[in-house]
C-alpha cells in the first residue's frame, strides 16, 4: 500500500524542476497525488477501515495546501500541475 522507492523516484523524476530537486511544491503534490489514489482504492475495498479515512483526508488537506501555495506564486504553473495530474475536474 505505501509507496515503494522506483515508484517514487519516477514520480520524483518526472514532477522536478531541476537535477537536485526532491522536495519542491510539484513533486510533494505529485507524491500525494499517488498516496491519495492508492489509499482511495483501498477505502473503496475496505469500508470500514476509519484510521486509513482520516489519513487520507489529512493528506487531501495537506495537497489542498501545496496547492494554494502553488497556485498564489504562479497560476500557469498551478494550471498546468493541474491538468497533468487529472485533478479538480
Amino acid at each position: 500500500m505505501a509507496l515503494t522507492q522506483q515508484r517514487k523516484q519516477e514520480i520524483i523524476s518526472g514532477y522536478q524542476v531541476h537535477e537536485t530537486d526532491t522536495g519542491s511544491a510539484d513533486v510533494q503534490i505529485a507524491i500525494l497525488t499517488d498516496r491519495i489514489n492508492q489509499l482511495s482504492k483501498h477505502l473503496q475495498a475496505n469500508k470500514k477501515d476509519h484510521s486509513s479515512r482520516r489519513g487520507l483526508l489529512k493528506m487531501i488537506g495537506q495537497r489542498k495546501r501545496l496547492l494554494g501555495y502553488v497556485q498564489a506564486n504562479s497560476r500557469e504553473k498551478y494550471q498546468a500541475l493541474i491538468t497533468r495530474l487529472g485533478i479538480r475536474g
